[in-house]
């Protein structure tokens, strides 16, 4: 997915989405000065609000086969 994609769906500017990259948020993997960002990893997060199985309240594990 591209940055600008992840930018419309969310309703925030580029710049942002290059922010929440850097911190981790959202996730993605950096070779040079460019940004990879599968669909899958991204929907997942997507659908998950951005949560990480560390931070899920429920005990319940989930699968998710991409």
């Amino acid at each position: 997915m591209s940055v600008p994609e992840i930018a419309r769906r969310l309703d925030i500017g580029r710049l942002a989405v290059y922010a929440m990259l850097e911190q981790g948020i959202i996730p993605g993997i950096r070779l040079g000065h460019r940004w990879i960002i599968t669909r899958c990893a991204y929907d997942q997060w997507e659908r998950t609000c951005g949560t990480s199985d560390r931070t899920r309240l429920s005990g319940q594990t989930e699968l998710t086969v991409c």
